[in-house]
């Protein structure tokens, strides 16, 4: 029987994955590559001009 994942677990594991997520659309938008997002029912294409700038904390 699966053991339910304790909340703080998942809490991590979902940030975790964001964070992975953040970065590669943010080395897409450096390298100058396109991305394909779901947008209004349909997949669309970004160019890396396209894609907004990582938000700085500083």
């Amino acid at each position: 029987m699966n053991k339910p994942i304790p909340e703080k677990l998942s809490t991590q594991i979902d940030a975790g994955v964001k964070l992975a997520i953040t970065k590669a659309i943010e080395r897409h938008r450096r390298l100058g590559e396109s991305i394909s997002i779901w947008q209004d029912g349909q997949v669309v294409t970004l160019t890396a001009e396209q894609i907004p700038p990582l938000k700085s904390d500083d």
